[in-house]
């Protein structure tokens, strides 16, 4: 339908004050990073123009080539493991089986609690000497297996990465919201027809939430994978040799070195990572969408 130009002038009305603030707070800064990005200087010294000069050296040196790697990976464990196991949560759940509110309670909890004690607490958890983890597999008679999680090499990562994982409360209350506006027909019509209830998640349950509370989870996961700071620079600052960095810590530690060519230099790459993160996750639900059909002595084959 088009829109009289009288209609127009209440539309503009309301969109104007969004579109200020979304220049004012992103496009501005963006092409500012962008244009500080080709320079180097110190915020003192007068700037000097390096074209891409800045970009070459961020490629060649190995803690940045590393720090993009893990974000990488740590956006592709939050969108693909991080969300499904959220998903699996929020079908349980939005099932009502006995104290499902109870366990929707305890999962969410650790949302409201600041990501830095939580890391506080995971660093207490892996300390090497009075730590919770080595505790218990000396108490097990694994002592052999105890170890420096945080400062060796081979551990470290996956030590700052697996704990993060199992957070799902977030995505997990998202997808149960999007599940209870399913018509309580298809399940009923599913369940006549002798569907088991995994029959019902994997054929009713998630192609109906895929291109909705699914893809906008696998979106949120992914960027928040690619934003990672405060846990990292809280256990291991990036260390042991740069293995647990990441591209905001490479950042932060670009700014306090007062290299600000570089500094924005590595917040474009970053910037450059996640729209093609989101492109790529986009592009893999754009296809045809699926029609839920439940029909008599068909739904539970």
């Amino acid at each position: 339908m088009k829109l009289e130009r009288t209609d127009r002038a209440p539309l503009w009305a309301f969109l104007t004050p969004a579109l200020v603030l979304m220049l004012v707070f992103f496009v501005i800064p963006v092409l500012y990073v962008a244009v500080v990005s080709v320079l180097k200087w110190n915020g003192i010294s007068a700037p000097e123009f390096r074209a891409v000069r800045n970009y070459v050296l961020l490629f060649k040196d190995k803690a940045f080539v590393r720090s993009v790697l893990n974000n990488v990976i740590w956006a592709l464990v939050a969108g693909f493991i991080q969300v499904p196991l959220a998903m699996v949560m929020a079908i349980i759940l939005s099932r009502k089986p006995r104290g499902w509110k109870f366990f929707r309670t305890v999962y969410f909890f650790p949302q409201v609690i600041s990501g830095i004690a939580l890391a506080m607490l995971w660093r207490a958890i892996y300390n090497a000497e009075t730590g919770l983890l080595n505790g218990i597999l000396r108490s097990v008679g694994a002592g052999h297996l105890a170890k420096d999680w945080l400062g060796t090499i081979e551990t470290a990562f996956p030590a700052v990465l697996i704990y993060w994982i199992f957070y799902v409360g977030y995505y997990m209350v998202i997808m149960m919201a999007d599940i209870t506006t399913i018509d309580e027909s298809y399940y009923e019509a599913a369940t006549i027809d002798g569907a088991t209830d995994f029959q019902q998640a994997i054929h009713i349950t998630i192609p109906l939430i895929r291109r909705t509370s699914l893809l906008t989870c696998i979106t949120l996961a992914s960027v928040m994978g690619l934003r990672q700071f405060e846990q990292v620079y809280m256990l291991t600052n990036g260390q042991p040799a740069n293995t647990t960095s990441t591209i905001v810590l490479y950042m932060y530690k670009k700014l306090q070195d007062s290299n600000y060519g570089m500094a924005s230099a590595s917040a474009v790459i970053l910037i450059i990572v996640g729209v093609v993160f989101i492109v790529c996750i986009r592009a893999i639900f754009e296809g045809r969408g699926e029609t839920v059909k439940v029909r008599k002595g068909r739904a539970g084959r």
